[in-house]
């Protein structure tokens, strides 16, 4: 698909998930959404499953952001400008890591704001990057801050919906829906680097971080070793490595053709 046809066909996309959002009957969030399987305490921390699993988006980000940053670089950019949707998402992990912690010590809506706010930053940073790389640089570079926004509003939203007693989690899950979706809309995208069936992987990832969620129980009750929450943050930040993993090994390709 030429950058011209991804620009009509992202726009669509965008019109149809903000209206479907809008449309859509209210979302409240689960009482039992805070009830997870693994609640045993190692080294004093509750939920030590939860909590320590978050190291590897901890990994993830450091890692990323010392690759990309490092001056003998080891990730090939066509403009260097290209590096701010990664080194965002990068910080999102992070970000991610310590929200996620502190949510798991003591899980409630509270808390789980700071969980929510750093995943939305790593999702739209992602699709800021997607449309640097397949539509142009320039015009990703511009709606990085306001995917940003609208990531963080939804999960505002969200928050303020819950304290006036009316949870609403639509336009939440809408932002990640678009996120999923665009990642697929990308693999049909005329690519400015090699190794587009990364974001595949990475997609793949994340269905199976959701799996892992909804399993949560399930998987414990098997083998009272791990459960599905834990394993989904491992393989949610599996994506993230995997991205770092694509930075570092794709080359650009030259024939890219402008919109």
């Amino acid at each position: 698909m030429t950058p011209r046809w991804s620009v009509r066909v992202l726009l669509a996309l965008t019109l149809i998930v903000t209206i479907a959002a809008c449309l859509a009957p209210r979302v409240a969030q689960p009482a039992s959404y805070h009830d997870f399987a693994d609640h045993r305490a190692l080294l004093g921390i509750p939920n030590f499953g939860d909590v320590a699993s978050n190291a590897a988006f901890l990994v993830a980000g450091i890692w990323g952001l010392w690759i990309v940053l490092r001056k003998t670089a080891r990730v090939e950019f066509i403009e260097l400008r290209e590096r701010w949707p990664y080194l965002v998402l990068f910080v999102g992990l992070i970000l991610t890591a310590c929200g996620s912690a502190y949510y798991h010590l003591a899980p409630d809506n509270a808390r789980l704001v700071w969980d929510r706010l750093p995943m939305t930053v790593g999702f739209m940073s992602l699709v800021a990057a997607i449309i640097m790389e397949r539509i142009d640089v320039k015009w990703g570079l511009y709606l990085l801050p306001v995917l940003l926004v609208v990531g963080i509003a939804s999960v505002v939203q969200w928050h303020l919906s819950e304290t006036q007693g009316r949870g609403d989690l639509r336009f939440y899950v809408a932002v990640q829906v678009y996120a999923v979706l665009v990642v697929l809309l990308s693999l049909v995208m005329q690519p400015r680097y090699t190794r587009s069936y990364d974001l595949a992987i990475v997609g793949a990832f994340y269905v199976a971080a959701k799996i892992f969620e909804t399993e949560d129980q399930r998987i414990f009750s098997v083998s009272h070793i791990v459960s599905g929450h834990t394993l989904k943050h491992l393989a949610a930040a599996g994506a993230g490595f995997w991205i770092l993993c694509m930075l570092v090994k794709r080359k650009p390709v030259r024939t890219f053709a402008r919109p």
